[in-house]
């Protein structure tokens, strides 16, 4: 995966701006909860008053509270206050302040109710139902300080305000009796309490909205960031893959098929790709929303975090289920996209001999079988994926919510819960559960990926077996001389070489030939010319320098090669001639590289001529034309060494001979040194050297004349095409 995560460094610092935006929006995200509570406790039921303790009270309101508490605290209790306009202000920010305001309000309050249930049992009247509930929305402050006036004659206040101060407190409870208090205290004092309440939520109402529009934009700017870093990415990744395989020599081409290496620089980089895209969005995201989701949910309320505990306990059971049922279908599943992608390839490329041959219906019975397999795999591992959603959406999502709801109204219930801290603690779960929800589609999608990056990593850390020396030689300037002294090949894991001692030298402007039975080893001799592979045993010298002692490019740039296949590209003729020269072509340049190819016919009738279309492999061409074109490319880059791997097998004789001849003279005057690897014999009859293959070992080497006296197989073969009096004519 070290090797694939390489080429995300040019967008390190993208990645770094993108989570510490991620951070801002996890931030955003885990506040707005908090501020919705705070609207439900403070705004809604506090009446907007968020201090703990009362930042102005009349001189009775402070002998009032002052009658609940001990001396060291009423002591505290005054100083913090000072007179100002008639009125007594404080900050109100010292803890213990609000904590003394707090208990005092609580103990009046309790003493409050149980003096009045008292006196009414005093009078002989019965409890009222709701009686010795904490509800002050009926009571007037001129009522409370008659009733404080009262209470503070009763014998013991001071005793039972002390020992009130040992007991165990409840701050949360002492909170809301407070504020309840501090609201009364407000209006007491002339302050307009309805004026505070909407300014408290206008302004927390305000804070929302901002926050969620800077969270909205930080969505957007990730969103933005994780496209261009994902499409940077594998637009990387898939030029690396290319590059390298543009590198590969004959033998590592040879370990991968092409349809393999079609999918590993596509769906594979796709596979990796939707990672590092969901992995910067979500990957990042999810943990920090889940550890800071579960902090808060426990400072809302620790008594329910059992509740998140469950869901995650159910998550990770689901989630270890599928990862041991749908895990091992993933590694398959690229196979199957290989093999798919194979069949449909060799039914595209040999589509016209499967209707010669009337095998229509065996290649749709190969492709459905290959296509039902991958849809078998697919459809299993899709349905195993989808049936999370529902089973964590509707089921875990919807019941964590009514046992936040039925437990959370049980400690409301009971005081230990705030309505609002109960909302916030919902919302809080369900970012924790989403939170795990996008960490559990992490570990279903990064295996999959990680067979992907398995398989790009199986390309890029291929070891190249034809390499440019250390020390590179130059070419020396004019012909060159190719020499194959004692030369051995044999292919990677073969037992057998394919290549013995195979020793000639080729002189520049003469014409080496190689001829043999199929199999004998001719294609991969010209194979080593052009260093395609490099020899096992011996060497292969280019005027006296070794091929391995030249970089690859310099050697290639003094060859003109033509496949047994010709090759023509997408574009047109003009395109396909100049193929390579970097500098282009004057238009007489092509129309010689093409009289010498003998196209120049063909091409002329052709509409547009050299700009006349070329379709992809030259299917708009017949193979001669696909040939004379393949020949007049190798033509125009004017090299000094020819090669011809059974290049003129689809001309029909009249242009063969007539081809041969303008290559003959084309070659003598460049002093060129010509190969050309043939099964006619007519085509190499006039060569100055043709050397006859034999199962990997040269059977003789000499002219046409001098083979046919003195190598037998040479014989063999041509008598087999032409009659003696053509023979020696």
């Amino acid at each position: 995966m070290k090797t694939v995560l390489k080429y995300l460094k040019p967008f390190a610092l993208l990645v770094i701006l993108a989570i510490g935006l991620l951070s801002l929006q996890a931030v955003a995200e885990l506040t707005q909860p908090n501020l919705m509570s705070d609207i439900v406790n403070v705004g809604l039921q506090g009446g907007g008053i968020a201090e703990e303790a009362p930042h102005t009270l009349t001189a009775d309101a402070l002998t009032l509270l002052t009658l609940f508490m001990t001396p060291e605290d009423a002591e505290t209790f005054k100083g913090a206050y000072k007179n100002v306009d008639g009125y007594l202000k404080t900050d109100g920010k010292d803890p213990a302040l609000a904590e003394i305001y707090g208990r005092a309000a609580y103990f009046f309050l309790q003493k409050a109710m149980a003096f009045a249930k008292e006196m009414a049992e005093a009078q002989g009247l019965e409890p009222q139902e709701g009686e010795g509930q904490m509800g002050l929305e009926d009571v007037s402050m001129e009522q409370i300080y008659q009733l404080g006036a009262m209470m503070a004659m009763q014998p013991g206040l001071p005793e039972e305000v002390r020992a009130a101060r040992q007991q165990e407190s409840d701050s949360m409870i002492y909170g809301q009796v407070g504020k309840a208090m501090i609201k009364l205290f407000y209006e007491d004092a002339g302050l307009d309490t309805a004026a505070l309440q909407r300014s408290y939520i206008y302004k927390t109402g305000t804070k929302m909205v901002l926050i969620a529009f800077c969270s909205g934009l930080a969505t957007v700017a990730v969103a933005f960031l994780s496209s261009r870093i994902s499409a940077g990415f594998s637009r990387n990744l898939r030029r690396g893959v290319f590059t390298k395989v543009q590198r590969f020599s004959k033998a590592e081409i040879d370990k991968f098929s092409t349809a393999s290496l079609i999918t590993r620089s596509t769906n594979d980089v796709q596979q990796v790709q939707m990672v590092v895209l969901m992995g910067i969005r979500m990957m990042v995201f999810a943990p920090v929303m889940g550890v800071g989701g579960t902090v808060m949910a426990l400072r809302k309320s620790v008594g329910l975090s059992w509740v998140i505990g469950l869901a995650i306990l159910l998550m990770v059971c689901a989630l270890i289920v599928v990862m041991i049922v749908v895990m091992p279908k993933f590694k398959s599943l690229q196979k199957l996209i290989d093999k798919l992608n194979l069949v449909s390839r060799e039914n595209l490329t040999g589509l016209m001999v499967v209707r010669a041959f009337g095998n229509e219906a065996y290649e749709e019975k190969r492709f459905g079988g290959a296509a039902h397999n991958l849809m078998k795999t697919e459809r299993f591992v899709f349905r195993s994926m989808a049936l999370m959603m529902p089973l964590y959406m509707m089921v875990l999502m919807n019941g964590i919510n009514m046992m936040v709801i039925w437990f959370g109204a049980k400690a409301i219930e009971s005081s230990a819960l705030q309505i609002g801290d109960m909302l916030a603690f919902m919302q809080y779960a369900m970012q924790i559960i989403f939170s795990f929800m996008f960490v559990a589609m992490a570990f279903v999608m990064i295996p999959r990926a990680a067979v992907a990056a398995g398989r790009i990593k199986e390309v890029l850390s291929t070891e190249i077996t034809v390499n440019d020396p250390p020390q590179p030689k130059e070419l020396p300037e004019g012909p060159l001389e190719v020499a194959f002294d004692h030369v051995h090949f044999r292919y990677a894991g073969a037992e057998e070489d394919v290549l013995s001692d195979i020793h000639f030298t080729a002189k520049p402007g003469q014409t080496t030939a190689f001829i043999g039975a199929t199999g004998a080893g001719k294609t991969t001799l010209v194979n080593l010319i052009e260093r395609f592979y490099d020899v096992t045993q011996g060497s292969v010298t280019v005027s006296g320098t070794d091929l391995r002692d030249l970089p690859q490019d310099l050697l290639r740039s003094q060859i003109g090669f033509v496949p047994q296949r010709a090759v023509l590209f997408s574009g047109n003729i003009r395109d396909n001639v100049e193929y390579g020269e970097a500098e282009g072509l004057s238009d007489e340049e092509v129309w010689e590289a093409l009289r010498t190819a003998q196209g120049s016919d063909f091409v002329a009738a052709e509409e547009g001529s050299l700009e006349a279309h070329v379709a992809q492999e030259g299917a708009n061409f017949s193979g001669g034309q696909k040939q004379r074109l393949a020949i007049a490319r190798a033509a125009a880059r004017k090299p000094r060494i020819y090669i011809f791997d059974d290049s003129f097998s689809a001309l029909d004789f009249k242009t063969d001979v007539a081809l041969r001849r303008a290559l003959k003279v084309r070659t003598k005057e460049d002093h060129a040194t010509v190969f050309i690897v043939a099964q006619r014999v007519s085509t190499i009859m006039n060569a100055e050297q043709i050397v006859v293959l034999d199962e990997g070992k040269i059977a003789g080497i000499g002219t046409h004349k001098e083979l046919l006296k003195g190598c037998e197989v040479y014989r063999e073969i041509a008598e087999s095409q032409l009659s003696w009096e053509e023979l020696i004519a």
